[in-house]
């Protein structure tokens, strides 16, 4: 298969680029190299696949010198007519979407990066993957769109018309962006809301990540809620293998699908929507115990009230991704953690 991925210089798009390589794909990863988080860890993970930081320009096709089948352009979402200049030579049967403007708060202060990355560069990508016949479009969601949902677990099933963070509707704009194109072109589409992940070559601006290098460095923690939040934390190795998954199988449409009793997961169209989560919600005092525990220090911890933006709990029903594809994520937050602090601890 040929395969689009986009943001392969961040976490999770690293991570399925490497994997889709590593079964035998040609895969071509495109990424703008923002500066939202230090770039010097996304250079480091494009490294791991074979992309020197030294051949990377705007616009430049490099090869990767770890993977035949690898390519990668720095290229922004927002450059229509760049990327139409790639998708026109290349002929993607895939299309992972997994790049866009990541973070809660930082919607609150810097609004138009999200308009931008968000909203208009899903635009231009779903229009390409149409207009090229792509196969399957399959693109990142997030579980930030359950907003005031209180409704535990969470099911795709629910109603999600309440964001409370700009990022979380830019997220549910995208689900309801792909729908208009599966209905109006049968293109197949599948949106996947991703519940908290993390792991190694995780992202910097993450809870986990801060309070290990806080905690390491006998820094104080801020912890929102007074640690009373819960968070279905997902192992970064879970989310690819359900991502890996889904890419294989296109939707088909719902024929039993009822406009008087609608499913907003699924369509008559080839449109479907996943939760990809642990199903075990761990609060977030016990998360940061856990930690002092594999670092063998005590975290120096400043309670905070909940932020702005923030949800209390996220809590995934997989139930749809069990049924489909007979897969539940199965990395406990010990054993995750672990991996975590030793590549930090590396790192």
């Amino acid at each position: 298969m040929k395969i689009l991925v986009t943001g392969t210089a961040g976490f999770i798009g690293f991570y399925v680029a490497k994997a889709l390589l590593e079964r035998g794909d040609e895969v071509w990863g495109l990424d703008n190299i923002n500066d939202y988080y230090d770039s010097s860890l996304k250079y480091a993970r494009l490294n791991e696949t074979g992309i020197q930081k030294e051949q990377i320009e705007n616009g430049k096709i490099v090869s990767s010198n770890r993977y035949k089948n690898y390519k990668f352009i720095k290229i922004s979402l927002e450059d229509r007519s760049g990327l139409e200049k790639i998708f026109k030579t290349e002929n993607f049967n895939y299309v992972c979407h997994l790049a866009a403007q990541a973070g809660v708060r930082y919607s609150l202060t810097n609004p138009y990066a999200y308009l931008d990355s968000n909203l208009v560069g899903f635009i231009n990508i779903i229009e390409l993957a149409k207009q090229y016949k792509v196969k399957h479009f399959v693109y990142a969601s997030s579980s930030s769109v359950y907003g005031l949902n209180q409704k535990m677990p969470f099911s795709t099933s629910d109603n999600v018309d309440h964001p409370i963070s700009l990022y979380a509707a830019t997220k549910k704009s995208n689900e309801l962006m792909a729908h208009a194109y599966s209905h109006l072109y049968q293109l197949p589409v599948t949106g996947l809301r991703f519940f908290t992940v993390y792991g190694p070559w995780g992202r910097p601006d993450m809870a986990y990540y801060k309070f290990t290098k806080a905690i390491k460095e006998k820094k104080p923690i801020e912890v929102y809620n007074n640690g009373q939040m819960e968070r279905d934390f997902t192992f970064i190795d879970d989310i690819v293998e359900g991502v890996i998954r889904v890419i294989n199988s296109p939707p088909q449409g719902d024929k039993q699908w009822s406009a008087l009793k609608p499913d907003p997961s699924s369509s008559p169209a080839p449109y479907k929507i996943y939760n990809i989560g642990n199903n075990s919600p761990v609060r977030l005092i016990d998360f940061i115990e856990e930690l002092e525990n594999l670092l063998g220090q005590k975290a120096i911890k400043k309670m905070l009230p909940i932020q702005p933006g923030d949800v209390v709990a996220t809590y995934a029903d997989i139930n749809d991704l069990e049924k489909d594809f007979s897969y539940k994520p199965k990395t406990s937050i010990k054993e995750g953690l672990k991996k975590f602090v030793a590549w930090y601890l590396k790192y």
